[in-house]
């Protein structure tokens, strides 16, 4: 582990205290959801990629100084070449000033993957899937298989990790599914969250007609179910019920009809050491550059700076006279 300059908490100008970094291993990934990536993308060259060591230098400054839950992201996060070195790496700083290590993944690599990251310290992760029907399924994400995901979750339950699934709801592609998908996820003992489509980098949808906002879903949800709404938190932007029919929790992350930017207490850390202050705007600091040229010192001398800037919030906006993305860049290369 790397030895910390300074332990004061990181807090921006409006105290917030950062206590989550999300960190994007790599930008690459097997799949190719429409609303995340073009089809045809160019990802990075391998050698702009943070190195293992880099990755846990910088994670150790944000433990140091007060961050408690880092989260791994892409791209596919279990796609990169030895990979599960880098977690169980980062699984030996639970205890010590980490809360919890998690991840964010599709699912394709998972079966593979599910022991040793239990074995490193995860206990629950998050699975993207938005459609049980295999048809659908490799619609959206152009090339992934559903029963390969159906296996590595079935895996991950076996190793004893708690489950969430994410699922990103679309008018007129998926909103037929998202009670399905409840009583799937409810009915093995996992959590559903449901999450609106957000207007980063150019894509294969059409973001204005498949944009389906959360709380007209939660009023349509609530005539046919009991919700009701859970002190709940695990971190993130999410915002959780109970459903007394199925028995499970279901939440709602709404960047686009309600923001949750006054409680934000995370950072992203993409694959090439740019640290983004909000997934919505552009403010980044370039953390790569301060450890390589300067070490601990400009390491901890930029995260200082990094609050300084963090921005208040992002004004994502979607309809027919601004059909442009709000933020030019994928949602994979900053970590979703």
């Amino acid at each position: 582990m790397t030895d910390p300059v300074s332990t004061h908490p990181l807090i921006d100008r409006f105290g917030r205290r950062i206590s989550y970094l999300r960190i994007s291993v790599t930008d690459r990934c097997d799949f190719r959801c429409v609303y995340c990536m073009a089809e045809d993308m160019t990802f990075l060259p391998r050698k702009d990629v943070l190195r293992f060591e880099e990755i846990e230098a910088i994670a150790d400054a944000f433990i140091a100084r007060g961050t408690t839950k880092i989260r791994l992201t892409g791209g596919e996060p279990l796609v990169r070449r030895d990979i599960a070195d880098l977690i169980a790496s980062l699984g030996n700083r639970l205890g010590h000033g980490l809360d919890e290590l998690t991840l964010t993944t599709n699912g394709s690599q998972l079966a593979k993957h599910a022991k040793g990251l239990a074995a490193a310290g995860v206990r629950r992760i998050n699975v993207s899937m938005d459609t049980l029907d295999p048809e659908r399924f490799a619609a959206i994400t152009r090339r992934g298989r559903l029963e390969d995901v159906l296996a590595g979750i079935a895996a991950a339950q076996d190793a004893g990790l708690a489950i969430k699934i994410n699922m990103v709801a679309m008018r007129g592609v998926n909103e037929d599914e998202i009670e399905p998908m409840m009583a799937f996820a409810h009915g093995r003992g996992m959590g559903l969250t449901l999450i609106e489509g957000m207007p980063l980098g150019e894509v294969g949808l059409d973001r204005v007609d498949t944009y389906l906002p959360l709380r007209e879903l939660h009023e349509q949800l609530s005539r046919r179910y009991t919700l009701t709404r859970l002190d709940q938190r695990t971190g993130g932007p999410a915002r959780y019920v109970h459903v007394a029919e199925t028995g499970g929790v279901l939440g709602f992350i709404t960047p686009m009809s309600h923001n949750f930017c006054e409680s934000c207490n995370r950072v992203r850390l993409t694959a090439t050491g740019q640290l983004f202050l909000c997934l919505g705007q552009e403010d980044q600091v370039d953390l790569r550059a301060a450890w390589r040229e300067g070490g601990p010192e400009a390491l901890d001398a930029a995260l200082d700076h990094a609050m300084h800037i963090k921005p208040k919030g992002h004004d994502f906006a979607l309809d027919r006279t601004r059909p442009e993305p709000a933020v030019a860049r994928h949602m994979s290369v900053t970590g979703g």
